[in-house]
């Protein structure tokens, strides 16, 4: 015996003996209806941590015996928590202790604090539960597996349930699951079964997952472990005898529960869900099945082509009537246009002959004026101001954008300024983690605590000195800080990162703890945590046993998209992750605060700190960052490293001048014929135009731009070149008269060619000033400093380099060297035109090979195509800028776009932001706003959460979260979040939902919304009421209501202009529905308005109508070319209509090529083509007006010369000029102007040089002005009256004669005496021919 005791000690009996009494109360309960398995509550469950519970783990007595008839207090409990049970004050049973139910409403608590949007399935969850506590026919649906002796509350000893199994119908499980799965919670988006089904989430919950989350007791939540089984109707194998799975009716979600709460909102119930019929979107133009633009362009050229042919075939037959063969022109056959053309180039040549020899008499003086006007005009410069900021520059103060921008950063804070990391590890293997509780999960590379850890150094290394602060600052100092923004700490800052899941401390990573779960112990660590997280971004205590809170240091969630990218799936798979993402969020000052440069100081230093961090060759990321200073930092730096680029642009563009304006006749005169120096005095005039305009409107207050700094030069430049090569050409080609002196010869050359020059200048000029009426910042400025330095361009060409010109002629006629004027040559300049070597090529071989009659119907043909093939592209051309095309070559930023495209699962937020004049207290103003049960079926988060079911037409991802929806939830008595001292100093006070002394809600019944009153009462509590484990609602400031008030939501990844403008114009469309029905809800103001903000909509505003405002700033461009031309030729509207036909051509011709070549249309295409407009001025007006004033017999002829004369100087003065410039600007870095300086400009250069050079002589020859019957009515008379004169003459003559000799023999033969006297007279009658044509001549050119 004794050694049996040995062997068997008496501990040994005591256990055996144990076990033995429970397995014999097990197996004694029988499963009968009226039975109770259990009753009352014993004590805590010795088997769940008490302290990293969510609720106390009281488990319930061992108890078989009959259910309790419940009177009195203990009945009224049960109908309050459990009212399907109820079955009238006599004949209700139960087995559930008062106490029990106590404990079970602060459990089911927790859970309706999430549920209770939808209340039926809050009750469906409360249902499921309260048969298991509390049914009276309990040991049907219920089987007890195991028990546990423990210390009762009466310090007694007693059998404790700590684990049972509970039978369900699949047919209520799946009912109950259904009426709960689209449950949202609108501040993530997500669904509430997400955070109810473990590491399964909202997209693989079934109801077998929902339920084993709810019966384990790791969760926080259930107190003991439940074994949820779940039986198909009828399907009785392997059941215990007796047992009965419950088959109660589970609500639908659009039913009424019993208790009188209404069915579910659409939002969380599709039941409830009215048809939406989405109208489809705008489908493309079409006809006869294929594109309609195609169709049409196809169909004009064919008309053009077919109205062109009929011309020639008719013209075949009929003679030209504006061809002038008759030898003598009838006053009566000359019309008033044809005096007017007269009249008007009369007048303007003789004034600024007039002039011109004014200005070359007196060169000097002219030019000290000159420099004096230019120098005050310049002294504005002092106060120039230069925009950078892309808001002011691309949005007009005026504008929608601009104005809803301001609303909200005045009645909210500024959008918070933005510096994020995007981190990735390419060729890092991940692995797969074995977890306890979620079962084997793969981890990708970047998600490893060793990369976590670094990401965590990162966020806390950036401390600098500021000098405004005269401290050290960190991130504290500037950060955006919801939930603490007065007296901010490090930990209150906003920062989102995957180390706030863990609140980024070191000591949360590494914690590890073993963990028993169904009888397997085993290891957690970060990784139960993360998984956890991931899925239940709201929690504020996870399921493992290291018991960590899920939200972040600073108070609020991290929702997995802000945290990790490129995983697979919407709300799934997040361990599977690409990236890591980190954002810091700083406070958006005002550029006048001094926090804004520390902030901007602080963002320097981050962009320092990555860039060295990259560099290290330890560093385990690869990674693309981005500062809110970034892109305008970086446009800023390709700015000034291409300033060189364009510095040579301009040296090429002088060495041609230069080199071209010089006449080389003889090798021993290349120094004094050379046109160096006037080269360069063009070159000056240029400068000086664009910095008299830069100081005149810098005196006015209208800013510069980089913009206006790189385009106006340009613009001027070749309008400026080309008048100097007409005025320097025509001089050069010209022989001074006898008599003449050289300021007269100057003065007669500037009459002939200023009127030109004034043609093409005033038609720029008043383009540019009509195109400063765009309402865009940047076009508006850009086109008036173009405007005036065109303005102040001509101007100066007619003063200072007419005097420049003056003083070279007097050097080149003293033989003077140019560079070194004491220095002289010997040999004399031939008083000879010089025609150089472009005018006898163009006349020679260029013009005829041309004109000829089959080369003229060749090149009608093609550009009639040409115009109907750019139309169609026109129509197809992309509309926007992305940003990535205003950075560098080589820029971080383009990284930074790359990954932001690949990784983020989500767009930028937006938000729906509500004006004053709506009345949120009353029952009509809550449920227009709301989105939960009772609310209107269109809400304005209704309207929201139906648009983000159609993404790809909204842009919209998740749906609206609502302050409205959470203050109601918030003051519901069953979140018990707002409730009221009873007692002490405080009492009917609110109280906070953490203090335990409170038992009083501050609504007693809520039957739907609380009263105006209350609802004004305990608004500012729930602002100020800080989300803790014990009450998740409340918003301390974060959403700031009235009077205005704002709903975020996200929109989709947006990843280009177009998307970005189409999301605008969406959300815009949602925001006036919502308004109009808004607008009727009772007490609602009639101005009341909704609009949608987000931080990009003043870049992507002007997108929606670039189209109609580049149509209506072109065709005010092209107006005063038509108008201007019209008026100084004299009323010639052919001449203008044909000038405006190929200005339109060429302008139409660029937009085509700019789709063919990838040029998106935006603004800074638009101030390229009003460029266009009044470059093509310049290659067609010259043209035209040269056609119009010949007085050659034929339409052909006059055009040869047309483009002999004036096209060889365009095209020397205008093609040559650019083409040289435009090709260096292929050398820059930035994009931008690779794109949009190079590409575009050489396209406007080369579409202008083919029209004014080959179309327009072509199109003259066949539809231009006949010739002016007037200056030939003119020439007629001058050669009669020159004619009757010398007749006069020599009639006097041979009267004088006559009365001088008497000698008879020679009065008998008088015909001999005419005679004699005509070989005398022949001298000066050919001398008034040669006068007369010389006056032909001269018209003739011009």
């Amino acid at each position: 015996m004794q050694r049996f005791k040995i062997i068997f000690p008496e501990t040994f009996y005591l256990k055996y003996l144990l076990w033995f009494m429970m397995f014999h109360v097990l197996s004694e309960a029988q499963h009968e209806p009226g039975f109770c398995a259990f009753y009352e509550e014993c004590g805590f469950n010795p088997l769940v941590d008490d302290s990293t519970a969510l609720i106390p783990p009281t488990v319930p007595c061992l108890n078989y015996s009959p259910a309790r008839h419940l009177t009195g207090a203990h009945y009224l409990k049960l109908k309050q928590v459990c009212p399907m049970l109820d079955n009238g004050k006599s004949n209700t049973y139960a087995c559930c202790s008062i106490k029990q139910l106590k404990s079970l409403e602060s459990s089911l608590r927790l859970s309706k604090v999430i549920l209770l949007r939808c209340p039926s399935c809050a009750d469906n969850f409360a249902h499921l539960h309260c048969i298991n506590t509390c049914s009276p026919n309990q040991t049907q649906t219920v089987e007890v597996t195991k028990v546990m002796n423990i210390t009762t509350f009466q310090n007694t000893t007693d059998t404790a349930v700590v684990a049972y199994k509970a039978f369900i119908s699949t047919t209520f499980a799946d009912s109950a699951f259904g009426s709960c799965k689209n449950v949202r919670i609108p501040a993530t988006g997500g669904f509430a079964i997400g955070t109810m089904c473990g590491p399964y989430g909202a997209t693989q919950c079934t109801p077998q997952y929902w339920y084993d989350f709810q019966g384990d007791s790791s969760n926080g939540l259930a107190p003991l472990d439940i074994d949820f089984k779940l039986i198909n109707e009828g399907n009785t194998t392997g059941l215990p005898a007796g047992v009965v799975p419950y088959n109660g009716r589970a609500l639908k979600c659009n039913e009424t529960t019993p208790t009188e709460g209404e069915a579910c909102s659409c939002q969380d119930c599709t039941e409830s869900c009215q048809m939406i019929q989405i109208s489809p979107t705008t489908s493309p133009f079409t006809l006869l099945g294929a594109d309609g633009y195609l169709v049409v362009s196809i169909i004009l050229f064919c008309l053009l082509t077919f109205a062109f042919l009929l011309y020639l075939f008719v013209a075949c037959f009929l003679r030209s009537r504006n061809d002038v063969n008759q030898p003598l022109i009838d006053p009566a056959e000359v019309t008033c246009t044809d005096r007017n053309s007269l009249v008007a180039q009369a007048f303007l040549s003789s004034k600024f002959q007039f002039w011109g020899t004014l200005m070359a008499t007196y060169p000097l003086t002219v030019l000290l004026l000159s420099a004096v006007v230019v120098a005050v005009f310049s002294a504005g410069l002092k106060s120039i101001e230069l925009t950078t900021d892309p808001v002011e520059l691309w949005s007009a103060t005026n504008s929608r954008a601009r104005m809803e921008k301001e609303f909200h950063d005045t009645t909210f804070d500024p959008f918070f300024r933005t510096n994020q990391l995007i981190l990735t590890a390419p060729g890092r293997k991940g692995h797969q983690y074995d977890s306890l509780l979620f079962g084997p999960t793969n981890f990708s590379g970047i998600i490893s605590k060793e990369l976590i850890m670094q990401l965590l150094e990162l966020q806390t290394r950036i401390q600098f000195w500021s000098e405004d602060l005269n401290r050290i600052a960190s991130l504290k100092d500037v950060c955006f800080a919801p939930l603490n923004p007065v007296n901010s700490s490090l930990t209150d800052c906003a920062v989102n990162s995957l180390p706030q899941y863990f609140q980024n401390s070191v000591n949360n990573i590494n914690a590890k703890v073993n963990m028993t779960e169904n009888g397997v112990t085993a290891e957690v660590d970060w990784r139960d945590h993360l998984i956890y997280c991931l899925n239940s971004p709201l929690s504020f205590k996870d399921i493992t046993d290291l018991g960590l809170s899920c939200m972040a240091d600073y108070g609020a969630p991290v929702f997995p998209f802000l945290a990790v990218g490129g995983y697979k799936g919407k709300y799934e798979n997040f361990t599977d992750a690409e990236a890591l993402i980190l954002t810091f969020s700083l406070n958006n000052y005002a550029r006048d605060n001094v926090k804004f440069k520390v902030a901007m100081q602080w963002e320097q230093e981050f962009i320092n700190m990555v860039q060295e961090y990259r560099n290290n060759p330890n560093t385990n990321f690869t990674f693309a960052f981005m500062a809110e200073r970034s892109l305008e930092d970086e446009i800023n730096r390709t700015t000034a490293e291409d300033i060189p680029i364009f510095m040579i642009s301009y040296a090429v563009i002088f060495v041609y001048i230069a080199v071209a304006l010089g006449e080389y006749s003889s090798l021993k005169r290349i120094l004094v014929d050379s046109k160096f120096l006037v080269g360069l005095g063009g070159i000056l005039v240029v400068g000086c135009s664009v910095l008299a305009s830069m100081g005149f409107y810098s005196w006015i207050g209208i800013p510069s731009s980089l913009v206006i700094l790189q385009v106006v030069p340009f613009l001027v430049l070749a309008v400026g070149a080309d008048n100097i090569f007409i005025f320097v050409l025509e001089y050069q080609r010209d022989v001074r008269r006898a008599g003449e002196t050289r300021e007269e010869h100057i003065g007669r050359i500037l009459g002939n060619v200023a009127p030109s020059m004034l043609l093409c200048s005033l038609s720029e000029s008043v383009c540019f000033f009509l195109g400063g009426l765009s309402t865009m910042p940047a076009v508006k400025s850009f086109a008036l400093y173009a405007a005036l330095a065109v303005l102040m361009d001509f101007v100066l060409q007619m003063t200072a380099f007419v005097a420049l010109l003056s003083l070279d002629a007097r050097r080149q006629d003293n033989n003077r060297c140019e560079l070194v004027c004491c220095l002289t040559v010997k040999t004399q300049r031939a008083n000879k035109p010089n025609e150089g070597f472009l005018l006898p090529l163009m006349r020679k071989y260029y013009a005829p090979a041309l004109l000829n009659c089959y080369s003229r119907i060749i090149v009608m043909v093609v550009f009639i195509f040409m115009f109907c093939a750019s139309l169609f592209l026109m129509f197809h051309v992309t509309v926007g800028l992305d940003q990535e095309l205003a950075m560098p070559k080589g820029s971080y930023m383009l990284d930074y776009f790359q990954y932001l495209y690949k990784y983020f699962e989500v767009g930028v937020p937006v938000y729906f932001v509500t004006k004053k004049g709506y009345n949120f207290s009353t029952m009509a103003g809550m449920n227009g706003v709301c989105s939960s049960v009772g609310c209107d079926e269109y809400s304005l988060t209704q309207k929201i959460q139906y648009a983000t079911e159609f993404p790809d037409q909204s842009y919209l991802a998740i749906p609206a979260n609502s302050w409205v929806d959470d203050y109601i939830d918030w003051l519901n008595p069953g979140s018990g979040c707002c409730r009221l001292y009873t007692s002490g100093p405080n009492i009917g006070n609110f109280c906070s939902a953490s203090e335990d002394i409170c038992k009083s809600n501050c609504l007693g019944i809520l039957s739907s919304r609380p009263n105006v009153p209350k609802f004004n009462r305990f608004l500012p509590d729930f602002l100020g009421n800080r989300p803790d484990l014990q009450c998740p609602k409340g918003l301390n400031l974060f959403f700031p209501v009235f009077p205005a008030s704002r709903f975020m939501a996200y929109h989709t990844p947006l990843t280009n202009s177009q998307e970005f403008t189409a999301a605008l114009l969406r959300a815009r469309e949602l925001a006036h529905n919502i308004t109009m029905g808004m607008r009727q809800i009772p007490g609602t103001a009639p101005d009341f308005e909704v609009f949608p903000y987000t931080v990009t909509n003043v870049f992507y505003e002007q997108y929606l109508t670039i189209v109609s405002e580049g149509f209506f700033t072109i065709s005010q461009c092209l107006v005063p070319t038509f108008v201007v031309c019209c008026l100084l030729l004299g009323l010639d509207l052919r001449s203008g209509f044909l000038n405006l036909i190929t200005i339109i051509m060429i302008t139409v011709d660029t937009v085509g090529v700019m789709t063919l070549w990838g040029i998106d249309y935006n603004a800074v295409a638009l101030i390229n083509l009003v460029t266009a407009v009044g470059i093509s001025v310049e290659f067609v007006s010259h043209m035209t007006r040269s056609f119009a004033l010949s007085i050659k017999p034929t339409h052909v002829e006059r055009a040869k010369e047309a483009t002999a004369n004036m096209g060889s100087a365009v095209f020397a003065g205008v093609a040559m000029t650019n083409l040289p410039g435009i090709l260096v600007l292929a050398l820059a870095k930035a994009q931008l102007i690779q794109i949009f300086f190079f590409r575009l400009n050489l396209i406007i250069t080369l579409l202008g040089m083919a029209h004014g050079l080959v179309f327009l002589p072509v199109l003259l020859s066949y539809f231009g002005p006949g010739v002016n019957k007037a200056v030939l009515l003119q020439l007629q008379q001058e050669k009669e009256k020159a004619r009757r004169a010398l007749e006069m003459k020599n009639n006097l003559k041979q009267a004088y004669e006559n009365i001088s000799y008497e000698d008879t023999e020679t009065k008998q033969e008088p015909d001999s005496s005419c005679t004699e006297p005509s070989k005398h007279v022949d001298g000066p009658s050919k001398m008034k021919e040669s006068e007369v044509e010389v006056k032909e001549e001269r018209i003739d050119r011009f």
